[in-house]
C-alpha cells in the first residue's frame, strides 16, 4: 500500500514538473536567470523603466520573505516527523494532547507580524503606482483609446494618430490618458508598468518610461470578447532625436499616388475602404478602424497580432476573420461600433491595387 502511494505520488511530482517546464521556452528552464533575463517579451521580471522596477522591487521582497517562511516551516515539519516517528515497540500515548495554547498564540501572531511588515511597501508601492498626478512639465502626452480589438494612439503636441504600435523617447516620463469607446480594456506594456483599465466615459491615468531603445511588447489584459487575444501593442523607444525625427514624418500628411496600380487602389480605397478608415490629407476622415496614413512604416497590424508583409495583407484582405475573429455582422456604422472587417469579396486585381498603395502610405 505504501509503495503505491509513493508510486502515484512521484508520478504526480514529475507531471506537475512536466507542465512547469513546458511553459518556459528556454534551454534550461530550471536556471532562474534565464527565465529573468531571457527572450521574454511580456515578462514583468525583467522591467525596463522606473514603474516596472518598483513593482519588480516589491515582488523580489515579498519573494525572499515568502522563501525564508517556507524554508523555516520545513524545517519544523520535518524535525517533527523525523523526531516523533512512529517506533518499534512504541505504545499509544495514554494521554491525548489537544493543543497548546501558548504555542498556538505564538504561530498566530508570526504570521500576523509577517503580514503587516509586506503590507508596508506593498500599500505603499500601489498607491505611489496608482496615484494620477498632472502630468510632468517633461512628459510626453498620449491618449490611448480602447476599441474592439486594436489600439489607437494619439499625439495631440504632434497633432496625429496611429494604431497598435506607440513610439515613446527614452529616459523621458510618458503620460498615458486612456479611455475606451466600447467595453472595458486594459492597457498593459509589462516590462514598463502595471495595467490600467480603458473605461467607456472615465479617463484614467498611467505613466511609462523606457530606459533603452528597443520594443517593449503588450496587450489587452482585461478579457473584451471575441478577438481579445488578439488586442496586442507594441511600444517603441526611440532616442530622442529618432523619436522626434519620427514625430515629425508621422505629421506629414500621406501622398496619394496618382497613376498606376497604386492610383487603382486608392480608388478602391475610397469606394469600400473610406467608410471606416482615415487618411490624413485626404478626404477619407472617418475614424472608426485603425488610421491608415502611414500604415507602411508600421511592423505590425490587426491589432499587432501580424506582420506587415505582402503575404499577411493580401490573405486579410481576401478575408479578414480568417485569420482574426471579428463579428462584422454586428458593425453599426452609425453608432460609431465596428466589430471587424468584412469580407467584400474582393477581386485579386482590387488586392493588388490596394496592397500596392498601402505600400506606398510611408
Amino acid at each position: 500500500m505504501i509503495e503505491k502511494v509513493r508510486l502515484r505520488l512521484s508520478l504526480l511530482a514529475v507531471a506537475l514538473a512536466g507542465a512547469m517546464f513546458a511553459a518556459c521556452s528556454t534551454d534550461d528552464p530550471t536556471d532562474l536567470d534565464s527565465i529573468v533575463e531571457g527572450d521574454f517579451p511580456q515578462n514583468s521580471l525583467n522591467p525596463a523603466g522606473p514603474q516596472a522596477r518598483q513593482i519588480d522591487d516589491l515582488f523580489w521582497l515579498v519573494f525572499w520573505i515568502a522563501v525564508v517562511v517556507f524554508v523555516l516551516v520545513m524545517i519544523a515539519l520535518l524535525y517533527a516527523i523525523i523526531r516523533y516517528r512512529h517506533r518499534k515497540g512504541d505504545d499509544r500515548p495514554v494521554k491525548q494532547v489537544h493543543g497548546n495554547t501558548r504555542l498556538e498564540i505564538v504561530w498566530t501572531i508570526i504570521p500576523a507580524v509577517i503580514l503587516a511588515v509586506i503590507a508596508v511597501p506593498t500599500v505603499a508601492t500601489i498607491f505611489d503606482l496608482r496615484s494620477e498626478p498632472a502630468p510632468d512639465a517633461n512628459a510626453l502626452q498620449v491618449e490611448v483609446i480602447g476599441h474592439q480589438w486594436w489600439w489607437e494612439f494619439r499625439y495631440p503636441e504632434y497633432g496625429f494618430s496611429t494604431a497598435n504600435e506607440m513610439h515613446i523617447p527614452t529616459d523621458r516620463p510618458v503620460y498615458l490618458s486612456i479611455t475606451s469607446v466600447d467595453v472595458i480594456h486594459s492597457f498593459w506594456v509589462p516590462q514598463l508598468n502595471g495595467k490600467r483599465d480603458a473605461v467607456p466615459g472615465r479617463i484614467t491615468h498611467l505613466t511609462v518610461q523606457a530606459d533603452e531603445p528597443g520594443v517593449y511588447l503588450g496587450q489587452c489584459a482585461e478579457f473584451c470578447g471575441l478577438a481579445h487575444a488578439d488586442m496586442r501593442h507594441r511600444v517603441f523607444a526611440h532616442d530622442e532625436p529618432d523619436f522626434e525625427a519620427w514625430a515629425m514624418a508621422m505629421a506629414q500628411p500621406a501622398v496619394i499616388p496618382t497613376d498606376g496600380l497604386a492610383a487603382e487602389g486608392w480608388e478602391t480605397f475610397q469606394a469600400i475602404c473610406s467608410a471606416c478608415h482615415a487618411v490624413d490629407g485626404t478626404e477619407a476622415t472617418v475614424n472608426l478602424a485603425p488610421n491608415l496614413t502611414h500604415f507602411a512604416s508600421r511592423t505590425s497590424f490587426g491589432g499587432a497580432t501580424f506582420a506587415n508583409t505582402e503575404q499577411h495583407l493580401r490573405e486579410w484582405l481576401r478575408d479578414p476573420s480568417a485569420l482574426k475573429p471579428m463579428d462584422p455582422d454586428r458593425n453599426d456604422l452609425a453608432a460609431g461600433r465596428v466589430l471587424g472587417m468584412p469580407d467584400f469579396g474582393l477581386t485579386e486585381e482590387q488586392i493588388d491595387g490596394l496592397i500596392a498603395l498601402l505600400e506606398t502610405l510611408k
